[in-house]
């Protein structure tokens, strides 16, 4: 028996079902156009700027969506992540780049705002306000989570917001057109109207103006800029009697490309930018503070300098990657063959090592021509396939051959033609492509596939020691120490002669390059250096448990991370920092006691406990945390707030270390001596050292300190501080890769088929 419905064509039924689809979605368009609004979860898209049109932008800026949000949330951040979402809103939206161009971080609001949302893994949304004022409004109706722009701190703000940390300071400059009015003092302004942009602060300080100079008949216009500085900078140049009070960043910046403005007298004190948030997010608030001062603290600027450069700032940066024979954290020490060898590089020229490393998908080579760092190293084979690029190799300090390892279930590949038929999984961006390229052209039957950009080498060997990857290879060095720490990995056939391996520098940069070739050349044959190479490459049982035990990114800092946590979120510190420090404190002993008292994981004294609310002993690990963090808030606070965030902290830690008082007169002895007593690296410390000598300590209220040690206590904790950053770069605990299913990665079953993945450079 056969249905009626199945005389009509069946290709017509689908084409009266698309036809629906269509009229469908199209209506849903046209309402969404004509009201603007859109359903929970949804966004209309007013904009949409790739980055090839957007020009100037940098290229870490994402192409995206001014988007408009219908929903209210006036819920802390565990309300937010349940949305998904979160809404910031400043005067450009998201698409323009009307920010300036020279910023305290490296990256702009923007930049900033986007990484906060992928690191909370939620998905952000921009929204446009006219004014400060008006994001203010929506930010309090709940209509917007963030205020990410350049909002300037004021007592009647702080009423009805919560501020983050100042992510920068300004002063407010009087700035007129080319033939504008005398603005080199404020006194010599008559008749003259003072423009201020519309729903900011500034008006305050012109109505300051007018009301102080009653006789200078001066007048007060609110003008709605929306972003176009230009604007105002043209219509300035039209009137002869008119002067508008900007930001000093917001000044400089208009005056870097453009010629007809003149930048007069400041007329307002030190101000403090921020973010907004609502009040009581304590949580989004904790979240947003703890993030801003890990990229203040780690905010290098991108740079292309020369040596004499590199010496002037006193840093030098090294771009690696983490892992076992290059750079890794073990408890509270930094170790790895190529960061032993910059350290004593570094250490020779009396600069800073600043390590800088790099995520797992990106390309070495690509950091160091961006100028984010000033040499590379990470197991690099010395090849001329960098030379097209502009980039050059020391001298080889290291020899490796390619090796092929496997795991236990598989068999082993004692020679090379053991790998006919076999599966090799290659690390992304490395020479070892190369390697099976070739091994494939010489008739070797072999299938090469690529990892994903964002798996390390350590973790394709953990996959292949779990049966999941047949087999893969890595350098010689590198393969020794991974089948020490794991037993089911197994070492195979060596491929071609030993490959030199060294440090990559900008060929431009020739004068580093000339004094890391000298270094590495006498260094290679010091007592030091054959024992560092014993250590990484010829391991004994110690070194292997440090490799063993070495910290993962999204594992444990500390046995005591949860109480940091707890202790750190209720006083606003990042708990990171705090983890480090009691590294630098106890080597993570809650029984450690001081050679003059000081008790537990914080080492605090005794009479300080007390005057905290915790009487000694403070062996008890929660206890003595709780009364070290609690401190530290009592130090910071004693402060000024209008000091710049990340000075604060070295303040806070080398008065936690040496004393308020010592601090204070170090400031003193900075200003005296030309340096600024409001920056600690390389001014306050400087002081700081000089106070451990008679004819400075002899004039000090608080007397003789003993520098070096608050000196080295700052460095050390800053040092290690932005390591435990590049493990841990979010507050949500991170699933380690290797925990996770084996779909995610590339297994046999789950590795794309077909040709290698090309990258440049091998």
């Amino acid at each position: 028996m056969t249905c009626g419905h199945n005389a009509v064509n069946p290709y017509l039924w689908g084409l009266i079902f698309l036809s629906v689809l269509i009229l469908v979605f199209a209506g849903c368009d046209k309402k969404d156009s004509e009201t603007g609004l859109e359903g929970p979860g949804q966004a209309a898209v007013s904009s949409k700027t790739t980055e090839g049109e957007k020009g100037g932008i940098s290229s870490l800026i994402k192409a995206a969506k001014e988007q408009q949000v219908n929903y209210i949330e006036t819920g802390d951040l565990r309300d937010i992540k349940k949305r998904g979402t979160i809404r910031f809103v400043n005067l450009t939206g998201a698409s323009e780049n009307m920010l300036p161009r020279d910023s305290v971080v490296s990256l702009r609001h923007f930049d900033l705002a986007n990484k906060l949302a992928d690191q909370l893994k939620i998905e952000a949304k921009w929204i446009k306000a006219k004014n400060p004022n008006e994001a203010i409004e929506m930010l309090i109706a709940g209509e917007a989570d963030v205020i990410a722009y350049n909002l300037t701190v004021t007592d009647s703000r702080k009423e009805i917001i919560d501020f983050s940390i100042p992510i920068r300071q300004s002063r407010l400059l009087l700035i007129t057109g080319a033939g504008g009015p005398d603005i080199s003092d404020v006194n010599k302004l008559k008749n003259v109207e003072l423009i201020v942009p519309e729903g900011t602060a500034n008006i305050e300080t012109a109505e300051r103006l007018a009301a102080d100079n009653p006789d200078a008949n001066l007048t007060v216009k609110e003008l709605s800029i929306l972003g176009n500085r230009d604007g105002l900078i043209d219509m300035l140049n039209q009137n002869d009697n008119q002067v508008a009070i900007l930001e000093d960043f917001s000044a400089e910046d208009l005056r870097n490309y453009r010629d007809d403005v003149r930048i007069g007298a400041v007329v307002s004190d030190m101000q403090n930018i921020a973010w907004g948030m609502r009040k009581p997010n304590k949580q989004l608030q904790s979240t947003v503070d703890n993030f801003l001062t890990r990229n203040l603290v780690k905010g290098q600027e991108e740079r292309i300098t020369d040596w004499k450069g590199i010496k002037k700032s006193g840093v030098i940066r090294l771009l690696t990657y983490n892992g076992p024979t290059t750079y890794f954290l073990w408890k509270g020490l930094l170790m790895g063959f190529d960061y032993d060898l910059a350290k004593a590089f570094a250490d020779k020229h009396k600069l800073q090592l600043q390590v800088i490393v790099v995520p797992y998908e990106e390309n070495l080579a690509d950091w160091l021509r961006a100028g984010r760092g000033d040499f590379a190293g990470a197991e690099l084979n010395i090849t001329s396939a960098y030379e097209a690029q502009g980039m050059v190799f020391t001298i080889p300090f290291l020899e490796a051959e390619d090796q092929v390892v496997s795991g236990k279930g598989y068999p082993p590949v004692k020679q090379i033609q053991d790998l006919n038929g076999r599966k090799l999984t290659l690390r992304a961006y490395s020479s070892f492509i190369e390697t099976a390229e070739t091994l494939r052209d010489a008739g070797i039957d072999v299938d090469v596939r690529v990892a994903p950009p964002d798996m390390s080498q350590s973790q394709i060997l953990s996959l292949i020691a779990d049966g999941l990857v047949d087999a893969t290879i890595v350098d010689s060095g590198r393969a020794k120490i991974e089948a020490s720490v794991q037993p089911n990995l197994v070492l195979g056939a060596l491929i071609g002669d030993p490959q030199p391996q060294g440090w990559l520098v900008l060929r431009q940069n020739w004068h580093l390059l000339k004094n890391l070739n000298k270094f590495l050349q006498s260094y290679q044959k010091t007592a030091q250096y054959k024992k560092q190479y014993a250590a990484y490459f010829e391991p004994n049982k110690r070194f292997m448990q440090r490799v063993s035990t070495r910290i993962m990114p999204g594992g444990n800092l500390s046995p005591y991370d949860d109480l940091v946590k707890e202790s750190a979120f209720k006083y606003e510190f990042d708990w990171r920092m705090i983890v480090a420090q009691m590294w630098q404190e106890s080597n993570f002993n809650p029984k450690a006691v001081s050679p003059v008292g000081a008790q537990g994981l914080m080492q605090v004294m005794p009479a300080t406990a007390e005057e905290m609310g915790f009487p000694p002993p403070l062996f008890e690990p929660e206890r003595g945390i709780k009364a070290g963090v609690k401190y530290m808030d009592w130090v910071r606070d004693r402060f000024n707030p209008s000091l710049p965030t990340v000075n604060k902290l070295w303040f806070t830690l080398a008065s936690y270390n040496a004393g308020y008082g010592h601090l204070l007169d170090a400031q003193r002895l900075a200003k005296q001596l030309g340096l600024d007593p409001d920056v600690w690296f390389d001014n306050v410390e400087v002081a700081m050292l000089k106070l451990a000598q008679p004819q400075y300590f002899k004039r000090a209220r608080y007397g003789y300190v003993r520098g070096s040690e608050p000196v080295q206590y700052v460095r050390n904790i800053s040092n290690l501080y932005k390591a435990y950053v590049e493990m841990m770069s979010d507050e949500v605990t991170i699933t380690s890769p290797l925990n996770q299913s084996s779909e995610d990665f590339c297994s046999p079953q789950n590795t794309p088929e077909g040709s290698i993945v090309k990258v440049s450079p091998p």
